[in-house]
Parts: structure tokens; C-alpha cells; sequence
């Protein structure tokens, strides 16, 4: 029987999170996910590294200047994988007052402390390359977050924890487990049996479930589930700026440049189930007249290129509404004298870092904590990597130059191997897909189906046919899996 220091359920940003902080200080740590990292409700976000301009409404301080300190983290240290985002914020009649906008605007700008963003200002009269897009004539206030990539930050959190020591399980179910003495006893699918010296549940929307179910634990927390749904229109604007839109019934909805068009989101609808993230007809028809109610360029459901919806677990802190539920986190250890349980409640893309440093020291956990400046894989960019993406650009086009390097940094040199034109990186499955990225895929990042590397490694079934899609997968199906490619793979 395989033991460890450290059996973490769940593979989204949060569990992806804890075990690398873990394996960094040393510990002994299994991973377990039933289906793919990040394939739920951490590939379905609003893909922003913010603090929360909203949150400061709800007097989350707090939670706000945390999530602007880890926005600054992430910039540093996932720099391909996260940059900087100009927001527009227009005003319109009955909204909320520009005065009061304005207020909160300055908050965030201090809350922000020295932060490296530009701080909030009013749009110039000119600036039409941000009016232009928009009808009538607003008043218009700008800002600064970070545009994130969601997924993949959650596989390269798993890759650095695999490469820290770590045991990566996806396709691995979590059955059951119980106290023996010093240890749990754990039972996985495929037959698997482990011993773990503690337990974090981070399983996202069935963190209730596994808490009842699977380990028959009782829980003074609640999870509060809340569907946000998303749709991705036609260009809505030119840019690589974004909207935040104040809507009559006092949510906002934000408008992104993502993929050659536009994604607008989200929505805050209560969930039944964990399974239950599929986005609604009136979901979308609430998104275009949130988009219609600002842009000139108009766009209906029949216009959609692709939705996605996810449940997020909030903390259930008694808010009468799906919209006014903290999204703070809430680690709770449970009181048993034995070996220890820690589970997760809540927590957002951007605090996934200081969620899994604050859950080890709960769990006591010694060691050097690294997280906060260590570069995640492929985020140590230096004048020397510079200078070869200059040698690459002489073969390689331009667009999909720029896609791998943004999705993988340094890495990058990894991931097309020693190509020297496109011939060498092999097989062209359509998109800018070429076959050395999808064994590199494979091989170090845990992809395994054709909807792991087309909507969670990248975005790229946005723009493959049926047809494209279909040959890949049957590509990936008939190729030889390795039992261990250079870091520790799945084990079911």
C-alpha cells in the first residue's frame, strides 16, 4: 500500500494549488481527480485575475486587498500566462451614481497599494478606440485588472507539483476513506488503496458530498452552489481592452476580447447540483440584453459561437441571494484528534495561492513557502528566451508564435521540441495544432481525450471542424500511453 503525507481530492485550482505549496515544503502528496484538471468549474470562470471592484459594495475589504496583492503575484510569477487588462466602464442614466463609482474606483486604486497596474482614470472625449464600439454618449471611467488563463493555470500548478515530487491521479475517483489509527485509509477507483497521514477535501461543488457521503464526516460549513454561465458572440469591439456593464437589476456583466471574439459573463443563478452546469435559455438571453443594453453592434442567441457554464461553491454565509453570497473561502479542520481533515468552502481563481498557504499552516505544515516568488512553469522569461523566440519567428508564423509562447513561456522550447520548421513539429490536426504540442500535452501536462488539449490546454475547438476534432481524438485513442513520461501521471 502506498502512504503519504498528504491526499488532496480534487483536481481545480484550489486542490491543484494546495499540492504543489505541498510537495514544495517537501511532503509526500497524492492528487486525485475523477475526470480532468480544471474540468469543471475552474475552466468555466470569467478567466479575470481581479480584486473584485464589485465586492467593494458588500464591505469585503478584506477579501479585496487580498485578491489585489495575489493579482500582483500572479503577474510576476505566470507572466505567459496572465497580463494586464484595461477595463471601460461607461455610465448609464438610473445606474449607479458616477460619484459613487468614482469612490470605489479610488478603494481599489488603494486598497492596490503599490501595485504595478495604472490607476483609475476618466476616458478622454477622444479616445475612440473605447467609444466608438458603444452607443450614445456616456461618461466613461477606466481601470485596470488582469486577464488570467484559467485552466491552464490550474495544469501548470499540477505540473510544478508533479515536478516538486508530487502524484498527479486524474481519472481517479475518490471512493471512501476512514481513520486507522495514525492514518486514513483511502479507496480509489481502479481497485487502489492508499494511506494518507491527512485529507483536504478541495472537490469544488462536492465538497458537500464527499464530506457526507465518502467520509460520513459532519460539517459546521455549507457550500452554496451558484451556476455563472458565459457566451462567447461575435466581435463586439476591437481591442484588447474589456467593458464591465452595470445592468437595471444592480449586477454587472463583463465584455472580453477572447479568441477573435467576445465573451460576456457571468450570471449568478442557484444551483441544485453539482452537476447541473449547463447554461439556460434565459441565462442567454439575459447576456445579449446586457451586451445590447451598451454596444452598437447587437447580438442575439443565435449569434452564439460557443457558451460554458460552471458551479462555483461559495460559502454559504446566509446571504439572502446567489448574487450576495461572499466569495471569500472558508477552510474548516475538523476537531478529531486523529489524523487531520481539512476541507475547502469557496475561494476564487485569484486567491487560489494564499487559499493553499493559509490550508498548510492549518494543517501545520513546516517547511519554505516558495509560491509567493517562484515562477510557475515556463513564467521564468529572461532576455535569453527573448533572443530564441526571435530565431523561432523566422519559420514560424506569427500567430501561432504567439499562442504557444503565451500558453507556455519557456516552455515553449519543450513543446516543439527540435523543430526547426513546421515539417518538424509533425502531424497538422488543423488550427495551429501540430502533433509535437499534443505529445508534449500528453506527456507532461496530464492531457489525455481531444477535450482536454482543445478546450482546457487551449481554446483551440473554437476553431477546428467536427472533422478536425474527431481525428485528433482518434489520434490520441490509438497512441501509446506512458505509465510515467518524466513526471507522475495518471494512475487509473
Amino acid at each position: 500500500m502506498d502512504r503519504f503525507d498528504l491526499l488532496v481530492i480534487g483536481g481545480g485550482i484550489n486542490g491543484a494549488a494546495i499540492a504543489r505549496d505541498a510537495a514544495g515544503r517537501g511532503l509526500d502528496v497524492l492528487l486525485v481527480e475523477k475526470d480532468d484538471l480544471a474540468a469543471h468549474t475552474s475552466s468555466a470562470s470569467s478567466k479575470l485575475a481581479h480584486g473584485g471592484l464589485r465586492y467593494l459594495e458588500r464591505f469585503e475589504f478584506r477579501l479585496v486587498r487580498e485578491a489585489l496583492a495575489e493579482r500582483e503575484v500572479l503577474l510576476r510569477t505566470a507572466p505567459h500566462l496572465v497580463r494586464p487588462l484595461r477595463f471601460i466602464l461607461p455610465q448609464a442614466e438610473g445606474m449607479r451614481p458616477r460619484w459613487m463609482v468614482r469612490l470605489g474606483l479610488l478603494l481599489y486604486d488603494l486598497l492596490a497599494l503599490r501595485g504595478s497596474l495604472p490607476r483609475s482614470r476618466s476616458v478622454r472625449s477622444g479616445d475612440e478606440a473605447v467609444r466608438s464600439p458603444l452607443s450614445g454618449d456616456r461618461r466613461l471611467l477606466s481601470y485596470w485588472d488582469a486577464w488570467v488563463d484559467d485552466s491552464r493555470l490550474v495544469a501548470l500548478n499540477a505540473v510544478d507539483a508533479a515536478e516538486r515530487g508530487a502524484e498527479i491521479a486524474t481519472r481517479t475517483e475518490f471512493l471512501s476513506a476512514r481513520r486507522q489509527g495514525d492514518c486514513w485509509l483511502a479507496e480509489l477507483s481502479g481497485g487502489r488503496t492508499v494511506a494518507a497521514a491527512a485529507i483536504v477535501n478541495a472537490a469544488g461543488p462536492w465538497v458537500g458530498e464527499v464530506l457526507a457521503t465518502r467520509l460520513r464526516e459532519d460539517s459546521g460549513s455549507r457550500a452554496r452552489l451558484v451556476k455563472g454561465s458565459h457566451i462567447i458572440v461575435p466581435k463586439l469591439f476591437d481591442g484588447e481592452h474589456g467593458y464591465i456593464l452595470q445592468q437595471p437589476d444592480g449586477r454587472v456583466v463583463f465584455a472580453l476580447p477572447f479568441e477573435a471574439a467576445t465573451l460576456v459573463g457571468t450570471t449568478d443563478i442557484p444551483a441544485d447540483s453539482p452537476g447541473d452546469s449547463r447554461i439556460t435559455a434565459g441565462e442567454t438571453d439575459y447576456l445579449c440584453a446586457a451586451a445590447n443594453l451598451y454596444f452598437v453592434r447587437q447580438t442575439a442567441p443565435s449569434d452564439l459561437l460557443w457558451s460554458f457554464a460552471g458551479i462555483r461553491a461559495l460559502y454559504d454565509d446566509g446571504a439572502p441571494d446567489a448574487q450576495s453570497v461572499t466569495r471569500d473561502y472558508r477552510l474548516e479542520l475538523d476537531g478529531d484528534p486523529g489524523p487531520k481533515l481539512l476541507s475547502v468552502f469557496g475561494g476564487k481563481i485569484t486567491t487560489a495561492r494564499a487559499l493553499a498557504s493559509e490550508a498548510l499552516d492549518r494543517l501545520e505544515v513546516g517547511g519554505l513557502k516558495f509560491t509567493r516568488t517562484t515562477p510557475l512553469p515556463g513564467g521564468d522569461i529572461l532576455p535569453l528566451f527573448l533572443a530564441w523566440l526571435d530565431e523561432v519567428a523566422a519559420w514560424m508564423p506569427g500567430p501561432l508564435l504567439g499562442r504557444l509562447s503565451r500558453a507556455y513561456g519557456t516552455r515553449m522550447r519543450d513543446a516543439i521540441g527540435d523543430a526547426r520548421s513546421l515539417n518538424g513539429l509533425g502531424r497538422h490536426f488543423g488550427a495551429g495544432l501540430y502533433e509535437a504540442e499534443v505529445r508534449y500535452l500528453r506527456d507532461k501536462e496530464f492531457a489525455r481525450t481531444a477535450d482536454d488539449i482543445l478546450w482546457r490546454r487551449s481554446k483551440l475547438g473554437l476553431h477546428m471542424s467536427a472533422a478536425e476534432r474527431q481525428e485528433l481524438e482518434r489520434y490520441l485513442s490509438e497512441a501509446v500511453m506512458p505509465a510515467k513520461a518524466g513526471i507522475p501521471g495518471p494512475a487509473g
